[in-house]
């Protein structure tokens, strides 16, 4: 006897549109991501001039090369998530790479001083989010950071 299989549940509704990827760690993957981020966001309607689109691809830029010079594990590709937050008009990027012992401190960066060639890509990201932290990865070893931002916000500057 042949039964056929019950139907797949009903999807439930969300409040969050999701662009998620895998770039390669390479300073061209890094490049790729910050561009499909702001692509996503201009279809999402931040127009590329926009502010909203403008900060969040500069965040979305110094993460990614943060993830792709202190994360980097030979033949591991780092993962770039983009979600709007329909009902609070908020933005959230995450980046993560597999590289868990690099974690970067969750504080006030200090100004590096003029003859430091890095240290203030963190310093970015704390002047452009609203907010922004390391969590473990969820899929695998490793960690993500993340920031947010109030497009809403944002928008009505």
């Amino acid at each position: 006897m042949h039964t056929s299989p019950s139907p797949p549940p009903p999807s439930r509704p969300t409040d969050t549109t999701e662009f998620a990827m895998a770039f390669t760690s390479t300073p061209r993957g890094a490049r790729l991501a910050r561009l499909f981020v702001s692509q996503c966001l201009d279809a999402w309607g931040h127009p590329y001039d926009g502010d909203v689109n403008e900060t969040l691809a500069l965040i979305t830029a110094e993460l990614c090369a943060n993830a792709v010079r202190h994360g980097r594990v030979p033949g591991r590709d780092f993962h770039v998530r983009l979600a709007a937050e329909t009902d609070d008009g908020r933005l959230r990027v995450e980046v993560s790479d597999t590289r868990a012992e690099h974690r970067p401190a969750v504080t006030a960066p200090t100004d590096p001083d003029a003859e430091s060639e890095s240290g203030r890509g963190l310093l970015l990201v704390t002047a452009l989010a609203d907010d922004w932290g390391v969590t473990d990865r969820r899929h695998g070893p490793g960690k993500t950071v993340w920031a947010s931002l109030s497009a809403s916000r944002r928008s009505a500057e």
